[in-house]
């Protein structure tokens, strides 16, 4: 690569580091917004009626739940979790105790009842647990069930590696720089093989 390292990239032409910084956390935003944590009303309500038939849980605790549950692909905001227990409340399935001024949630013995008559499923279970082999049910990485660990992870990766292709970027030298440059290549063509393989 010709030019001498700057703190904006490589000469004229080369790497700006900075620019690929903003392209990434742009691309990060963006995959979050359309896959993340967008779940339907019916999804938060089911996620909450299925942990609070477990045990009782405050709301925070409910918000972590589903993000480990989900692995990491669903975190619901706390602006949807906290008004689907006051309606939940309101509509007589769980009650409120409050302790160390913390609300605890729990199933009233309706919310038990509408849990066991309902037999739906967690949102983040997924299909294979079921058995079943089809493609209904796909969730939003394409994978069966809502929340496929595998595809979920897949985001979360190539995250992390334009993280490290931007610090390289940053900090690398000319020679680091192409070393990467010929890894990321080389990557990208091993992925599309991938998918060619099917």
């Amino acid at each position: 690569m010709g030019g001498s390292f700057t703190a904006g990239g490589f000469g004229s032409g080369g790497i700006d580091a900075e620019g690929i910084w903003q392209a990434m956390e742009q691309f990060r935003a963006k995959f979050e917004k359309r896959v993340g944590s967008r779940m339907g009303r019916g999804d938060v309500r089911a996620a909450v009626l299925a942990l609070l038939a477990e045990e009782p849980m405050h709301g925070y605790q409910i918000i972590h739940e589903i993000e480990e549950r989900s692995g990491g692909v669903w975190k619901p905001s706390a602006g949807s979790v906290y008004p689907t227990l006051q309606l939940l409340a309101d509509e007589g399935l769980i009650a409120a105790e409050e302790s160390n001024g913390r609300k605890t949630y729990a199933l009233t013995e309706a919310g038990r009842a509408e849990v066991a008559s309902s037999g739906a499923t967690a949102p983040w279970a997924s299909d294979d647990a079921a058995g079943s082999d089809s493609g209904a049910g796909a969730g939003p990485f394409g994978g069966k069930g809502p929340f496929d660990k595998a595809h979920g992870a897949l985001p979360k990766a190539g995250f992390e590696l334009a993280q490290a292709a931007a610090q390289v970027g940053r900090t690398g030298t000319p020679e680091q720089v192409e070393a990467a440059v010929a890894e990321l290549e080389d990557a990208r063509r091993r992925l599309y093989a991938i998918l060619a393989q099917n």
